[in-house]
C-alpha cells in the first residue's frame, strides 16, 4: 500500500493551495498542511515554495511530483495484481502425489470436475514417500497440500488428523514380481498363496490389514506373514527381490515396472478415497464434492459399456 500523503502532495500542487487543496478533499487546510510538512519531513526534501500568492513545486518538488504519480499508479495496479493472484489461488486446488498417493485416475476425473466447477484449478505437488513425508503432510493438508488420494481407515483418519471423502472399497490384491510363477494368473486363488511369504503391514495400521491377517492366521497357516512398517519404494524392492507376495491394491499398479497386481480371491477391501483437512476451505469442499460425483458417474459409464458389450 502506497502513502496517501502522495495524494494529497498531488492535490495540493495541483491546486496551488493548502485551502483549495483542502476543499477538494473534504478535510481542512490545516489537516493538508501537517500533512504536506510531515512529508517534507519524512523525505527531508522541501517540495513547495510557500509565499502569499500561493505555493508552487521546488525544483525537487517537480521531480518528485512526476514519480509520485508514477508511484500511485503503480500501487494500484500492484493492488489489482494482488487481488487477481488471490483469486487465482483461492480457486487453485494443490494435489499431492507420490508413488503410494498417485493422483492420476484424478487426472482422468478432471473434465468432469471442471464441468461442474469450471473455476477450478489445480497443481500437482510431487514428495517423497517417508515416514516423515506421509505424517506431517496429513496432519498439515491445507497448509501447502490441500488433497491427498490414497487408502484409510478410520484409525489412520484419526492417528493423523485430518478428514476422507471415501470414493470405492478396492479389492486388497497382491503384487508379484513379473518373474514369479504366479504372475502368469489373472486372479489368485487363496490356495495359490500357500507356502508363499506374504508381506503385509504390522498389526494396527489398519483394521482392514488386521482382518485379512486374522483371517489367514485362523484358516490359511500355510500362508507364511511377514511384517513390515511401511510402504515405500523399499518394500516394492524387497517384494521383489525376494520373490515374495505383498498386499497391494489396483491403484498401484504403476509404482515398480518389474511387479504385477494380480487381485485374489476373497472378499477383503480397503476403503479408497480423498484425504484433506479437517477444516477445509470452500473450493477444498467443492472439489471433494466434485470429484466423488465425477467418480460415481465414471463408474456408471463404464458398467453401463460393459452391459452393452454383454448383450
Amino acid at each position: 500500500m502506497y502513502n496517501h500523503q502522495l495524494d494529497t502532495f498531488i492535490q495540493v500542487a495541483d491546486a496551488g493551495s493548502f485551502s483549495k487543496a483542502g476543499e477538494a478533499m473534504f478535510i481542512s487546510s490545516t489537516a493538508v498542511m501537517k500533512q504536506i510538512n510531515l512529508l517534507e519531513s519524512t523525505l527531508g526534501v522541501q517540495l513547495f515554495h510557500r509565499t502569499p500568492r500561493g505555493l508552487t513545486l521546488t525544483d525537487g518538488g517537480k521531480s518528485y511530483y512526476q514519480d509520485a504519480k508514477y508511484m500511485i499508479q503503480y500501487a494500484k495496479e500492484a493492488q489489482v495484481r494482488a487481488k487477481n493472484a488471490m483469486q487465482s489461488n483461492a480457486n487453485m486446488i494443490r494435489l499431492g502425489s507420490s508413488l503410494m498417493t498417485p493422483c492420476q485416475f484424478l487426472m482422468e476425473l478432471w473434465p468432469r470436475i471442471h464441468a461442474q466447477c469450471p473455476d477450478l484449478k489445480f497443481e500437482i505437488i510431487n514428495f517423497e514417500n517417508t515416514p516423515e513425508n506421509a505424517r506431517e503432510i496429513l496432519k498439515n493438508l491445507g497448509q501447502n497440500i490441500d488433497v491427498v488420494a490414497g487408502i484409510f481407515d478410520d484409525t489412520m483418519l484419526a492417528l493423523r488428523g485430518c478428514d476422507a471423502q471415501e470414493l470405492s472399497r478396492v479389492p486388497i490384491c497382491c503384487a508379484v514380481s513379473i518373474y514369479h510363477p504366479l504372475a502368469q494368473k489373472k486372479r489368485l486363488a487363496v490356495q495359490d498363496l500357500y507356502g508363499q511369504k506374504l508381506m503385509l503391514m504390522q498389526r494396527n495400521w489398519s483394521k482392514y490389514t488386521d482382518l485379512l491377517r486374522d483371517d489367514l492366521w485362523e484358516h490359511h497357516p500355510e500362508i507364511e506373514i511377514v511384517d513390515f512398517s511401511f510402504y515405500n519404494l523399499e518394500a516394492f524392492n524387497q517384494c521383489e527381490h525376494e520373490n515374495m507376495l505383498m498386499m497391494a491394491v489396483p491403484q498401484w499398479a504403476n509404482v515398480h515396472p518389474l511387479l504385477k497386481i494380480i487381485p485374489v480371491e476373497w472378499s477383503h477391501e480397503i476403503p479408497f478415497g480423498l484425504l484433506y483437512s479437517h477444516d477445509p476451505t470452500p473450493t477444498v469442499q467443492s472439489f471433494v464434492q466434485a470429484a466423488a460425483k465425477a467418480f460415481i458417474q465414471g463408474h456408471a459409464d463404464e458398467n453401463e459399456i460393459h452391459y452393452e458389450r454383454q448383450t
